[in-house]
């Protein structure tokens, strides 16, 4: 009989993790999960954040221990979980992210066609499936929602899931955003079955409290801060002047991976031909980085502007505002930096661009975090919180934003009559 494999692994967030599972050390060493070494969490955080360099891969390592945790804990109280569904829970966990490109989300919205990390995520799984024998197939139908015991997938994907657990006290440890820090330990040993669904004790509920405050900070703090959002968007842009020129015969380097994307159009459909998954594994943040700085020196002067910025951290300024910006608003940016670069309309775009984002501090339509009294009372915790009631009524959850060169900040400043979040 083989001997079964067992690695610990010393974190820095959860401290010994240790892997008892064959089939977990054998994903683990996949270069597919390998590759999550070469992508950070947090994009271009670090350019705010300096201490933000930790990867995907050490998130996915730290959202699996909670995950055997807790499922630890629900053994405890008395429910059945196999060691087949422990397992197969894990693996979903561990590779929940495996689909993520370079720096997040960014590759989302520019070398390919609104493929979202998710539903690549279920790709390479299903190709690591076949290469294993089948022994995912458990695993996948969790990941997929499909499987008769709904808690295991919500203990994946919810409001109060294992992958908020990790990347909340991860992040708010690498950033030093102190208002980030959650007590996961004390919700994982809150955690309980009710009717086959997941529900908190109500020994829990300041807990969860913190938690869903915590990450409404960590993402005004962090992931929606200003100058993040100015880099990320700014890199959407320099990936799409980059799409555009390659598009239009203009020969423009990029390591063979970001190249072979820059060249053909990919949709989720593309994903069924081997070759696309392969480049698609090759590419990390090295590939991006890299050819962002040869671009600097491009002949095509809006690419080399972007890159030469992105590089520098000489970022444009970014608005956010609550409410929509006044009506014509970008046009009159637009037409500011035209007149002062001397621009055409197109090139405009890639100079002034806005858009939304979101988020809500607790929604409906995610799905319910409830909480389970003594007295065997379920309620969901908009209920019982007065704190999340009143949050929740308050917060629309969206910002609009726009971005634009520094230099003619004055203009946009005399043109904006309503209050910013700067």
């Amino acid at each position: 009989m083989e001997n079964q494999r067992r690695k610990t692994i010393n974190d820095p967030i959860h401290g010994f993790i240790t892997i008892n599972s064959s089939l977990l050390l054998s994903i683990l060493d996949h270069p597919s999960m390998q590759r999550l070494r070469r992508i950070r969490q947090l994009g271009m955080t670090n350019l705010v954040y300096p201490g933000a360099q930790h990867t995907r891969f050490q998130h996915a390592l730290g959202a699996m221990h909670l995950m055997s945790l807790a499922v630890d804990t629900l053994r405890s109280k008395g429910h059945h979980i196999t060691d087949a569904e422990k397992e197969a829970v894990e693996a979903a966990i561990l590779m929940h992210d495996i689909g993520h490109g370079p720096f997040s989300h960014a590759l989302e919205h520019s070398i390919v066609d609104s493929v979202e990390h998710e539903q690549i995520s279920k790709v390479l799984m299903e190709l690591i499936n076949d290469e294993v024998g089948g022994e995912l197939e458990l695993c996948l139908n969790i990941f997929k929602n499909q499987y008769v015991k709904p808690f295991l997938y919500q203990l994946i994907s919810s409001q109060l899931d294992t992958d908020r657990l990790d990347y909340l006290k991860r992040d708010s440890f690498y950033t030093g955003v102190i208002e980030g820090t959650i007590g996961s330990d004390r919700i994982i040993k809150m955690l309980d079955l009710h009717g086959g669904q997941l529900v908190v004790e109500a020994k829990g509920l300041y807990s969860t409290e913190k938690f869903l405050i915590a990450r409404r900070l960590m993402y005004l703090q962090v992931y929606m801060h200003k100058t993040v959002i100015s880099a990320e968007k700014m890199q959407i842009q320099i990936l799409r002047r980059a799409k555009y020129l390659v598009r239009n015969g203009v020969e423009v380097y990029a390591t063979p991976s970001l190249s072979f994307f820059l060249h053909n159009n990919v949709d989720l459909d593309a994903f069924g031909d081997r070759e696309v998954v392969q480049q698609f594994l090759m590419l990390d943040d090295t590939d991006i980085l890299a050819s962002i700085k040869v671009w600097m020196s491009h002949s095509d002067r809006i690419l080399a502007w972007l890159s030469t910025a992105f590089v520098n951290r000489e970022l444009f300024r970014t608005l956010i505002s609550h409410a929509p910006f006044p009506d014509g608003f970008d046009a009159e940016l637009k037409a500011k930096v035209k007149a002062v670069y001397g621009v055409d309309d197109d090139e405009a775009t890639y100079l002034v661009y806005g858009g939304q984002l979101s988020n809500s501090t607790y929604t409906h339509d995610s799905g319910n975090i409830n909480i389970l009294f003594s007295n065997g009372q379920v309620r969901d915790i908009s209920e019982v919180s007065s704190v999340i009631s009143a949050v929740s009524e308050n917060d629309c959850g969206r910002r609009y934003y726009v971005c634009y060169p520094k230099n003619i900040d004055k203009m946009a400043a005399d043109k904006l009559n309503r209050k910013i979040i700067l």
